[in-house]
């Protein structure tokens, strides 16, 4: 209820273009940078952290039946905030419809057209290099699969937070479902806002413990939205 009365009034006053999903990846982003064990891996049997915080999430080229997709990926830096977010997640979105298509797109269609023994070969060489951590750029740069979040905004097309299962290829631990909002009243009878958010993640990375603690960190932020203009390395007043 308080991120989108925030938004309303940030949007009408100062002529910004927040949407929810902007507030929810700002929210994750400064989640993991001060719950660095959230941007952990495993792969070949060991522990691995990621050096920097990277979202992706698939965007829709038309919202049409047989509409192609494609994907979106991006590196959080240490001082953005929801301004930075807004603007790159809107302005790849918009480059990406308008021009059809990106490099990994082009990757994957070149592969596609080899015969099927050709693949087969190829793919069994792909998973002996990630499973010792030695996957070239080419192929891990801008993949989803690759980034420490994945996401997808199913409340865009009227759909609930449904649960997506964890991919047995890349590095990514965790993928994000945002569905419908909706409103109902709190037991004090007051008409509230509320926000569905499912989340499937890798349990080896951390413990239950750590994963309750951070995401009463990122209920917190999406409370108090006047947070999310703060840099990603700034904690705020919470406590931990």
């Amino acid at each position: 209820t308080d991120l989108v009365e925030w938004m309303k009034k940030e949007n009408e006053e100062n002529g910004t273009n927040y949407k929810i999903f902007h507030a929810v990846c700002t929210a994750i982003a400064k989640t993991v940078y001060h719950r660095p064990m959230l941007n952990r891996f495993i792969s070949g049997r060991c522990f691995w952290q990621r050096k920097e915080i990277s979202l992706s999430f698939t965007a829709k080229r038309q919202f049409a039946d047989g509409a192609e997709e494609s994907l979106v990926f991006m590196t959080a830096k240490d001082d953005m905030v929801i301004d930075d977010f807004s603007k790159k997640i809107l302005g790849d979105v918009t480059k990406m419809r308008q021009a059809g298509k990106n490099d990994l797109d082009d990757l994957i269609g070149k592969v596609a057209k080899f015969p099927r023994w050709f693949l087969e070969i190829f793919f069994w060489i792909v998973y002996r290099l990630e499973y010792h951590g030695i996957m070239p750029k080419a192929l891990t740069d801008g993949d989803s699969n690759y980034a420490s979040i994945f996401l997808t905004n199913l409340g865009s097309i009227g759909a609930s937070a449904s649960y997506h299962h964890l991919n047995n290829y890349g590095t990514n631990s965790f993928f994000v479902i945002i569905g419908t909002m909706f409103k109902r009243n709190d037991t004090e009878g007051r008409e509230r806002t509320y926000l569905p958010i499912s989340v499937i993640l890798d349990e080896r990375i951390a413990d239950g413990f750590y994963f309750v603690r951070s995401l009463k960190y990122f209920e917190w932020l999406m409370q108090h939205p006047e947070e999310l203009k703060k840099p990603l390395n700034e904690l705020g007043d919470y406590q931990f």
